[in-house]
C-alpha cells in the first residue's frame, strides 16, 4: 500500500508496543518514519533493519522527549534531512504505578514530565514547522484512564488528561492554517506492559471490555494512519477512544 507515499512522519516511543505497531504500518504504508528510542538501541535498529528489508524506510533517534533542547534539535534535524514534517505522533511514555500514599514526588514528576510535557515539547516545535507549511497532523496518544481515571496510576491518569486539553486547545490555535489535532485514547492493548500481568489480572480485564478481548498494536496503528490521512481532513479537536466499548 502506498497511502502514505512521500510523507514525513514523527513516532515518539517507536521501538515497542503500540509505537512499534504505529511505526511499522506508517512505514509498510509508504511513509518516511522518523522514531524516536529513549534506551533501547539494539531493538531500535533490528526493526528498522526489519522494516528496511521489507521495503519501509524509519530512521531512529534517541531522543529523551522531556529534554527540551533534544525535542528542538530533533525536530530541527528531520526538517533539514527531510525538507518538511506532514505528521507526528506524540506516543511516548513511561509509567510509575503507585497508591498516591506510597507515591514519591519523583515519580509523579518523572511521569509527567515524559508522558505531558514532553507531548508539549513535541507540539510545540512540530507547530513551529506545520504553521509554515500551511499544514500538518498531530495525533497524540492519550489513554482511557485519562478518562476515566484508574486506582493507583494518579500520575499516569493525569498525563493522559492533561493530553485531552492539550489537543482542544491545540487544535483551535492551530486550524486556520489546517493543521488537524486529535487524540486516540486506547483501552487494553497487547504489549511487554500488559504481558506482565497474570491470567487472572488479563481475565478480569477481558470481563470488563463489552468485545471481550484486548486490542493489538496494528489496530490502534490502523486509527492512528487514518488520522494522518486525507480522508480525516475534516476532524480535528476529538478525543476517539479505541477500546473494544469499555468506556461507552
Amino acid at each position: 500500500m502506498s497511502k502514505h507515499q512521500g510523507k514525513v512522519f514523527i513516532v515518539t516511543g517507536g521501538s515497542r508496543g503500540i509505537g512499534e505497531g504505529i511505526v511499522r504500518t506508517l512505514a509498510r504504508e509508504g511513509a518516511t518514519v522518523h522514531a524516536t528510542f529513549n534506551s533501547s538501541p539494539d531493538r531500535a535498529e533490528a526493526i528498522a533493519k526489519q522494516i528496511a528489508d521489507e521495503g519501509g524506510t524509519v530512521q531512529f533517534h534517541q531522543v529523551d522527549v522531556s529534554n527540551e533542547e533534544a525535542v528542538n534539535a530533533f525536530i530541527d534535524s528531520v526538517v533539514t534531512t527531510s525538507g518538511r514534517l506532514d505528521g507526528v505522533v506524540n506516543n511516548a511514555g513511561i509509567t510509575r504505578d503507585g497508591l498516591i500514599m506510597r507515591m514519591s514526588t519523583a515519580d509523579w514528576q518523572s511521569v509527567i514530565d515524559t508522558n505531558l510535557t514532553g507531548v508539549f515539547y513535541l507540539c510545540r516545535a512540530a507547530a513551529r514547522v506545520m504553521l509554515r507549511q500551511r499544514s500538518g497532523r498531530i495525533v497524540n496518544i492519550g489513554s482511557i484512564v485519562g478518562l476515566a481515571g484508574n486506582a493507583g496510576q494518579v500520575n499516569y491518569s493525569a498525563a493522559k488528561a492533561g493530553i485531552v486539553g492539550l489537543t482542544k486547545s491545540l487544535a483551535r490555535e492551530l486550524s486556520s492554517r489546517n493543521v488537524l489535532v486529535n487524540c486516540l485514547a486506547p483501552g487494553y492493548v497487547e504489549t511487554e506492559m500488559t504481558g506482565k500481568l497474570t491470567d487472572e489480572q488479563r481475565a478480569a480485564y477481558y470481563e470488563s471490555i463489552p468485545l471481550k478481548r484486548a486490542a493489538s498494536p496494528g489496530e490502534i496503528a490502523g486509527v492512528v494512519s487514518f488520522l494522518l490521512a486525507e480522508e480525516s481532513s475534516y476532524i480535528t479537536g476529538q478525543v476517539l477512544n479505541v477500546d473494544g466499548g469499555l468506556a461507552m
